[in-house]
Formats: structure tokens, sequence, C-alpha cells
């Protein structure tokens, strides 16, 4: 059992700044790829950045520049730096995490946080 539990959402003015973070608790033998997904209203939640084990990062097109994901493997914990927030920014963002439970078990676990709001206005 994985527990994933995001921190750092709010609201913010256009342009401004929020940093997100995400911690994974629980039976972990380690933590394949992490990262951050983002649900509009009236959208489908779709993939804002991730980062892999060997620590290469992938991006939307519509957040390059703007935003940064890191990642603590020692906290098991995966941060996205938003810089130059958007109001299409706006959106529930939820942590997403890959974790192997056991040593010899390669199995992969699927692992969602509940989300965090991020809201920015005009």
């Amino acid at each position: 059992q994985v527990q994933l539990v995001e921190s750092g959402g709010g609201s913010v003015q256009a342009g401004g700044s929020l940093r997100l973070s995400c911690t994974a608790s629980g039976s972990i033998f380690s933590v394949d790829n992490m990262g951050w997904y983002r649900q509009g209203p009236g959208k489908q939640r779709d993939l804002v950045a991730e980062v892999f084990s060997d620590g290469s990062t992938n991006y939307a097109d519509s957040v390059k520049g703007r935003f940064t994901v890191s990642r603590d493997n020692a906290k098991n914990a995966v941060y996205l730096q938003m810089n130059s927030l958007k109001p299409e920014d706006t959106a529930v963002y939820s942590c997403h995490a890959y974790v192997q439970h056991y040593f010899r078990d390669n199995h992969l676990y699927n692992y969602w946080g509940q989300g965090t709001q991020v809201t920015v206005s005009s």
C-alpha cells in the first residue's frame, strides 16, 4: 500500500508562481517515474510533467519554459515549480507514481494522489 500526498496548491494572480510537492509513503522498495497531471473544468486529465528514474524529464508543450519538475529519491518526493502562471493553468493537479514494492519483484504499481487545486486569476 502506497499513499501519495500533494501540497502547495492555492490561488495566485497571472504571472505568479507556485511550488507543488508530492510525497509517497508506505510499502516502497523503489519509485520509478513520477509525474504531475492536471484536469481543468470540463476537461480530461493530461500530463503536465514527469521525471524518470534516470532523472530525465518530459513536459507538455504548454508548460515548457515555465514549469520545472524535480525529484528527491531519498524522500520519495516529486516537485513542480510553476512560474509565469496563466489563467489556463487553472486545474486540479495530481501526483502520479509507479512503485516497486519488493526486491526481486519488478512489477510496477500505479498510484495517484488526491489532487490539489491551482487557481490562476487574470
